[in-house]
């Protein structure tokens, strides 16, 4: 297959790549990044100069871009997205025009281009906050926040496309990713990084909020699984089955640091902070996927990653991280 994907050079988007290129040999591979604050190209440093790869810096919402690099693939899967609920809350616009009008423009190429197969990838936060059970592909979307709403108006209108015009359209839907490379605004790399310099873990409201864990080679195998034989118009949950609390997982990770739990500082919480996420997986695991990786061994492996890539991160976290930081948790 010739696969365009977008969003390839951020965190899921890159890993991604990499395990296409590793898996499939004979596969071809076009990654369309804006290469915003969160798309890195250190991320596929190592596999640029590949054949297989091609790297088109541009705008997911550009229709001429799209096409162009779309033109000939045999299918797309869409990661291009902003990602980050806190920054959702401040800066709602970003959010809609990427992951709604974004998808949008790949659904109109796909159609115009009569593209065979588009893989929207999208979120566990579209269903809101579970008080009990696991939400299942056919349950409601009620999301909380401009980022999960957003996504949910991705999917909608990818649904709306299949419904209306046939397009070949798939979606996916997982659980807190984590793993090396990793943005570090995020909890886990925020967490571990800060944990590392000897600096304060700001942990929202009373850290109960519950998420459930999924490493991102796992998330990456059960999208490929998917693209290659999941049906049309069909949506599936991705978890990884390890649900925990956050001051647990905070506790967790100041252990494998070697750091006191005197570096967690309860602030804030967020505005309308979903209390719990849960997926039920029984659709993507009846194609054959099952999460490899077992939680505290992907942490642990996760952890020594960013102790071990201190030139990755260190810059990151300069800049406009830095402001972006103080924005967020000065005030708490």
């Amino acid at each position: 297959m010739k696969l365009l994907v977008t969003g390839g050079s951020g965190f899921i988007g890159s890993n991604f790549v990499r395990h296409v290129l590793a898996t499939h040999p004979d596969d071809r591979v076009v990654n369309l990044d804006k290469l915003t604050y969160a798309g890195n190209p250190a991320n596929l440093a190592d596999i640029e100069r590949d054949p297989r790869y091609a790297f088109v810096q541009g705008d997911v919402c550009d229709a001429k871009v799209v096409r162009e690099a779309a033109r000939g693939v045999d299918a797309i899967v869409n990661f291009a997205a902003e990602s980050h609920v806190d920054r959702s809350l401040s800066e709602p616009d970003a959010f809609l025009r990427t992951d709604v009008f974004g998808v949008f423009t790949l659904l109109e190429a796909v159609k115009e281009l009569k593209i065979p197969r588009l893989l929207h990838i999208s979120t566990d936060e579209v269903y809101g906050s579970v008080a009990r059970g696991s939400s299942r592909e056919i349950d409601p979307l009620r999301p909380s926040n401009p980022y999960s709403a957003s996504k949910a108006g991705g999917d909608l209108l990818a649904l709306a496309y299949w419904q209306t015009h046939r397009l070949p359209v798939l979606i996916t839907r997982s659980s807190n990713n984590f793993g090396p490379s990793q943005y570090p605004e995020k909890v886990i790399p925020l967490f571990v990084t800060n944990a590392l310099d000897d600096q304060l873990l700001p942990l929202y409201g009373d850290g109960k909020n519950v998420r459930d864990w999924l490493y991102v080679l796992d998330n990456c195998a059960a999208i490929d699984l998917v693209l290659r034989k999941g049906g049309e118009g069909e949506v599936y949950n991705i978890g990884g089955g390890h649900e925990v609390e956050n001051v647990v997982l905070t506790r967790q990770i100041l252990q494998l640091t070697g750091k006191p739990e005197s570096l967690i500082k309860p602030v804030k919480d967020r505005p309308g902070h979903d209390r719990r996420y849960s997926l039920d997986s029984k659709k993507v695991r009846q194609l054959g996927w099952t999460p490899r990786h077992r939680f505290p061994d992907a942490l642990a492996t996760t952890v020594a990653w960013y102790r071990e890539h201190e030139t990755w991160w260190r810059p990151l976290k300069s800049g406009e991280f830095r402001a972006y930081y103080e924005k967020q948790y000065g005030h708490r």
